[in-house]
């Protein structure tokens, strides 16, 4: 077990790696997409190339950070009825979900969408629109993708077993650190309380 922990350890390093390096993604497809908007309004014109730049670049902001997200335990999940379940109970759910679901539907597509990359890297497949960008790099994202999903599937169940061996800590938790949904949703709520307190304040003014 302690050789598997390592390994998992390991690719979640990687997965830790590859999604932090594609945080910046975020950043350059603002300011290609914010570029792009400027020139067609200004000079009323448009690239193809960059255009297609700035889906690539999207396509990989989801692609190449499943695995990360998967880590992270921030896939969307309802479980409504696991959450009433133990913990063992909620782990083995998961393991099966892990081995019937998540890990053959990753490595189908990631080996469907090989032959499809090479046979574009080898012809050089080129953008059908005018101007556009070669096609293999966006085609390669596919099978990396999830690959790392795949990986970050094996360190998931190694995580699983641990934790059902009390070898390891329970790898359904999640960090502590409110999301970026969880924070706006206390803004709103907050704002929202103000907004009322005012109201009823005004009420009694007037009362008064």
């Amino acid at each position: 077990m302690k050789a598997l922990l390592a390994l998992s350890r390991a690719i979640d390093a990687l997965n830790v790696r590859v999604g932090k390096a594609v945080t910046w993604v975020t950043l350059l497809v603002v300011l290609v997409s914010a570029g792009n908007a400027v020139v067609r309004k200004v000079f009323g014109t448009s690239s193809n190339a960059w255009l297609e730049l700035q889906w690539y670049m999207f396509g990989a902001m989801f692609l190449l950070t499943a695995g990360y997200t998967l880590l992270q335990n921030e896939h969307v999940r309802v479980d409504i009825l696991s959450s009433k379940l133990s913990k063992r109970t909620q782990i083995y759910i998961e393991i099966f979900g892990l081995l019937f679901f998540l890990m053959p539907m990753a490595i189908v597509i990631m080996y469907l969408s090989w032959p499809m990359f090479m046979d574009s890297y080898l012809t050089n497949e080129q953008s059908s629109n005018s101007g556009g960008l070669v096609r293999w790099p966006v085609k390669l994202m596919i099978p990396i993708g999830f690959g790392l999903l795949v990986l970050a599937g094996i360190s998931r169940l190694i995580k699983c077993f641990a934790y059902l061996r009390g070898q390891g800590p329970d790898p359904l938790a999640r960090s502590e650190a409110k999301t970026a949904e969880e924070r706006l949703a206390e803004e709103i709520a907050r704002e929202a309380q103000e907004r009322e307190a005012a109201l009823l304040q005004q009420q009694h003014n007037k009362g008064a």
